[in-house]
């Protein structure tokens, strides 16, 4: 077994106990210097690196001199915003903040693993899993909410009342799908990218694979904006009101 990083020892060493006591609470079996993996530390890395950056524009923010880590921000809001107004339309504003949180922390999640030694923690399933069925409760709560809950299930039955019984089990089942299929496909090409990656280094040791980790880098953008692109779409359709 693999020697875990040295954040998730640290981690361990604070944490350990207390999270392995909330474990034992739910009838799992865990150890306090095991109790946090590899995999949880990088995303609680990812997520804390997030807050640190937003909380750091937020306090600097200026409108006359504007620093580097504001015109970065301003330009993940900027074409974040242009996707939400071309793919939701209006009221994109509104769901903004959450699909480019969703968009950031997969990117920089997939970016993990261009280190050596990291395995990419959206190559675990239990990672895109999370993320799926975050994105599943939010755009189905914001479809209860626009429409409300009757005017939300008959977004379901479709436009003719006579095909309703058929069509209202087929459109459950494949918002269910969703989840899976968010997971699979980020799962999916994250864990061949790592594989591909690790073979690279095997066979050729004593020099940098280039071209594996070139094309870890354009698949870690590619999902991440797949994934906050199906976000938005599942946002426009549960919001949308048929008319």
């Amino acid at each position: 077994m693999p020697e875990s990083l040295a954040f998730t020892r640290l981690l361990n060493q604070w944490f350990g106990s207390y999270v392995a006591a909330a474990l034992h609470a739910l009838g799992i079996p865990a150890i306090p210097s095991t109790a946090i993996n590899d995999t949880f530390a990088l995303e609680l890395m990812v997520a804390g690196g997030l807050i640190v950056f937003f909380l750091i524009v937020r306090l600097t923010l200026s409108v006359e001199n504007p620093n580097a880590m504001q015109q970065v921000a301003e330009m993940i809001h900027e074409f974040t915003g242009n996707q939400g107004e071309q793919v939701i339309g209006h009221g994109y504003a509104r769901f903004q903040a959450f699909v480019t949180c969703v968009g950031l922390f997969v990117l920089l999640n997939n970016f993990l693993g261009l280190i050596p030694r990291v395995t990419t923690p959206t190559s675990q399933p239990v990672v895109p899993l999370g993320i799926a069925v975050l994105t599943f409760l939010y755009y189905n709560f914001h479809g209860v909410r626009v429409q409300g809950p009757i005017g939300y299930l008959k977004h379901f039955a479709g436009p003719l009342w006579w095909l309703a019984p058929l069509l209202f089990p087929i459109e459950i089942i494949s918002h269910f799908a969703r989840v899976m299929s968010l997971t699979i496909r980020l799962y999916a090409n994250m864990l061949a990218s790592d594989l591909l990656t690790l073979v690279a280094f095997s066979m050729v040791p004593l020099a940098i694979p280039v071209l594996p980790l070139f094309l870890h880098f354009a698949v870690s953008i590619i999902q991440a904006y797949v994934f906050m692109l199906l976000a938005m779409i599942y946002l426009s359709q549960a919001t949308a009101h048929d008319h």
